[in-house]
């Protein structure tokens, strides 16, 4: 069975990822400071970059949710 999706749906799923998303980057940029503290500075450096592309694909989820919108 395949779910019917309308514009709300969709829109509220959009809004969903986005706010997952914020929350994981928050979550990397926390735990980045700690593991540089700990010395894990490699670790850290690979988290930061995470963190950054995280960031980039939640824009990509806004824009995705300002199509909706049209």
């Amino acid at each position: 069975m395949v779910e019917e999706l309308d514009e709300g749906k969709l829109e509220h799923l959009l809004e969903h990822w986005i706010e997952h998303n914020d929350s994981h980057s928050k979550s990397f940029n926390d735990w980045i400071v700690r593991l540089e503290a700990a010395g894990f500075k490699e670790v850290a450096e690979n988290i930061r970059t995470a963190a950054v592309r995280m960031d980039e694909c939640t824009e990509y989820l806004k824009l995705a949710k300002e199509v909706v919108r049209k």
